[in-house]
């Protein structure tokens, strides 16, 4: 039996690193466990999304669309998210050789 790795069925069936259908299932991918890490901290947390919604100031509706990641949410909006949470968040932000010019 052959077996072959993830990365390499990846590349085979999504593309390369790199390439912009790439990025975009990367991107989705992202989303998608921003949304169930927000959906397990409010189960954990015990609360609906009505009043996850609530303590965030956005309707229940917008917490089920982020969770399910039907939606592009504002950054500031899934920060408000995890600060309701009690969540700890970290970011890394990585530039590869790109030449960054301020005009």
């Amino acid at each position: 039996m052959k077996t072959t790795s993830l990365d390499t069925l990846i590349d085979k069936h999504i593309g390369k690193i790199g390439t912009q259908k790439r990025d975009e299932f990367e991107y989705e991918l992202r989303l998608d466990i921003i949304g169930e890490t927000i959906k397990k901290a409010r189960k954990e947390r015990k609360l609906t999304q009505e009043q996850l919604g609530k303590l965030v100031g956005v309707k229940k509706a917008q917490i089920s669309k982020i969770e399910n990641s039907l939606t592009d949410a504002r950054f500031d909006t899934i920060l408000k998210v995890f600060k309701a949470l009690n969540a700890k968040i970290h970011f890394n932000v990585e530039l590869l050789n790109q030449n960054v010019e301020l005009v």
